[in-house]
């Protein structure tokens, strides 16, 4: 039987969410078709025999363009049984099931996607999910065959101007920590799964047979068991010790684990991208961060003296944002010499509040809080500051046209400051030039 799972946005790598599974699934003898549809279209010939279509659904643009997708896929394949899967999947399986998907899988979906396969291979009714909706899986090596190759997907871009291609994996899946604006806290609920060394490392070596020079690892947090991602980094590093790597890791991990940066650093990791989120101590408290202002400039003094480049992470617009606070986190980027470091992006980021959400349990929700909008995937919630909501409207239309003309980092950035109220600071010193900094040439976004 024919099995076509599909991404349809992938963050810049190769989807995870589609090999892991496809390994399962080929070892069981399926017939399995990968498709990436931000990379190529739809092969509509092998959809005609499929039997299952499988989407992933790892985060909010994938879902919202998988619903897109699905009128298409039932009229290509009417007897194919549809299902959902990954983060977001458990997260609107309301919404998706009156979409007509026919079975809604969760997060650790591998081994509950190899049963549904051989209950529509079999003619059986799908199978009852178990009590565990996050099982402890043993992990296969993925299997990357039939996915576009790497010189399809991100670059990593050094400072000297030369590319490497960039693989990516998982070392683990889940997160320990339950900060409230999370989309992993209300399926997670602070468990973590662990990648088996042996998996993760056999992924890596496929990887670099195919041309990759730097793997970024996708994990929620790489420190969240940082015994577990230290041995995974100094394997790598003596079997390669020319590639690089990056990784996610939380602030209080960074200041926890201090004495593992330098040697985070000698087993090639260039990069760690943190979500920083905001300068305003107060609403990092409700979003429950575990990290203060005065943190974040820590960690960033501590991974530049360890060589690692830190990429932060924003959310820009909460209910909770004022004019003058977004003035404000500007003049901070600009003092920490970051202003070129951020991707525009980052600089318009709103808050998506999904089913389930912690934020929705904070005492002030009335005053902000609206309808779930199934459209969205999101509840709509309305800033405190009105004035605010008209600058999001204003920083929005400025990133995609700036960036649409392809116009530098520093030029977007001063004229976001210059949408920032007179007087809301005082200009300060100019940041070094963006091209010390190692990035991935397709940056982050929800």
């Amino acid at each position: 039987m024919r099995v076509v799972l599909i991404s349809t946005y992938d963050l810049g790598h190769q989807p995870f969410g589609l090999a892991s599974p496809a390994a399962w699934l080929r070892r069981a003898g399926f017939d399995v078709v990968l498709a990436d549809t931000s990379r190529r279209p739809l092969p509509a010939a092998e959809l005609a025999g499929a039997g299952l279509m499988g989407l992933f659904l790892p985060m909010h643009t994938a879902t919202r363009l998988a619903l897109r997708l699905l009128p298409g896929l039932r009229a290509a394949a009417p007897r194919a049984h549809v299902c959902a899967y990954g983060l977001y999947a458990p997260l609107h399986r309301a919404h998706l099931e009156a979409s007509g998907v026919d079975t809604v899988l969760g997060a650790e979906f591998e081994a509950e996607l190899l049963a549904l396969a051989e209950a529509v291979r079999a003619g059986a009714p799908p199978p009852a999910r178990g009590a565990a909706a996050l099982p402890r899986l043993d992990f296969l090596p993925p299997d990357r065959a039939g996915l576009p190759p790497l010189d399809r997907y991100a670059r990593l871009v050094l400072p000297d101007g030369s590319e490497r291609l960039a693989g990516s994996t998982e070392a683990t899946r889940g997160c320990r920590h339950r900060c409230r604006h999370c989309p992993i806290t209300p399926v997670y609920q602070g468990q973590l799964r662990v990648v088996r060394r042996d998996a993760v490392l056999a992924d890596i070596r496929q990887q670099v047979a195919a041309g990759a020079g730097h793997i970024t690892f996708a994990d929620a947090d790489f420190f969240n068991g940082p015994a577990h991602a230290m041995r995974i980094a100094e394997a790598l590093h003596a079997e390669f010790p020319s590639l690089s790597f990056d990784a996610t890791i939380k602030i209080e991990h960074l200041l926890r684990h201090r004495r593992l940066l330098p040697r985070l650093r000698e087993c090639g990791c260039l990069m760690v991208t943190t979500a920083a989120e905001s300068f305003d101590d107060a609403l990092l408290a409700k979003l429950d961060k575990g990290h203060t202002a005065a943190d974040f400039e820590r960690a960033l003094a501590l991974t530049a003296a360890a060589g690692l480049a830190l990429n932060p992470t924003f959310l820009a617009f909460t209910p909770w944002t004022t004019v003058c606070g977004y003035g404000e986190m500007l003049a901070h980027l600009r003092r920490l010499g970051l202003a070129e470091q951020i991707a525009p992006v980052q600089l318009g980021m709103r808050l998506l509040i999904p089913p389930g959400s912690p934020l929705l349990e904070l005492p002030d929700a009335g005053a902000w809080l609206g309808a779930f909008i199934p459209a969205e995937l999101s509840y709509r919630w309305r800033g405190l500051d009105r004035d605010a909501e008209g600058l999001y409207a204003r920083v929005q239309a400025l990133i995609a046209r700036a960036s649409k003309a392809g116009r530098p980092r520093a030029e977007i950035f001063a004229q976001l400051e210059a949408l920032a109220p007179p007087g809301a600071y005082d200009p300060p010193p100019q940041a070094p030039p963006r091209a010390t900094i190692p990035y991935l040439n397709e940056p982050w976004f929800c």
